[in-house]
């Protein structure tokens, strides 16, 4: 036991004091367990990219990140992501069920044009000007002309829909 003891401390490290081997090391499990929480946490977290997802994502990484370079104790560290990703899994699985705490969650989608009309309000409160919405159209419908325009909608994961037509 001893001596399995004393492999981990070699391969691994204690407190911020850390060789190059040590870093590697840490950093390779880190990536196994980062790959394992995202895996585990669902498709979703990498899928759809809301505010949410993204959140979750960051302080994953960040917190994970710390086990890397011993800025805190590795196992302790590893819980804290495991609890992000436990976390963000079952909000994941209540915004399945409830649909308000999915739109507080992960917003909802901003209509900002219908029938060639600019939608003021909802593109003021989505900060897209009419020049965003025509750099959409030129990429998505190949053309920028509003009067072609059915819908436009800014959806959750912060693209624009464009739909053309009457």
């Amino acid at each position: 036991m001893q001596s399995l003891e004393s492999a981990i401390d070699f391969l691994f490290g204690s407190g911020t004091e850390l060789n190059a081997l040590q870093m590697v090391c840490r950093a390779v499990s880190i990536f196994a367990v980062a790959l394992l929480l995202m895996r585990a946490s669902g498709r979703r977290s990498f899928g759809q990219h809301t505010a949410f997802d993204i959140c979750v994502t960051v302080l994953l990484g960040a917190v994970l990140s710390r086990a890397v370079v011993g800025a805190s104790p590795f196992w302790p560290t590893v819980a804290a992501g495991a609890a992000i990703a436990l976390l963000y899994r079952a909000l994941a699985f209540l915004c399945v069920h409830s649909r308000r705490l999915e739109d507080w969650l992960a917003g909802r989608p901003v209509g900002l044009a219908r029938r060639g009309t600019l939608n003021a309000q909802g593109m003021r409160s989505a900060l897209v000007s009419e020049e965003d919405l025509r750099k959409e159209m030129r990429k998505h419908a190949g053309h920028d002309d509003l009067a072609r325009l059915r819908r436009a909608v800014l959806e959750r994961d912060g693209s624009v829909s464009i739909s053309e037509g009457g």
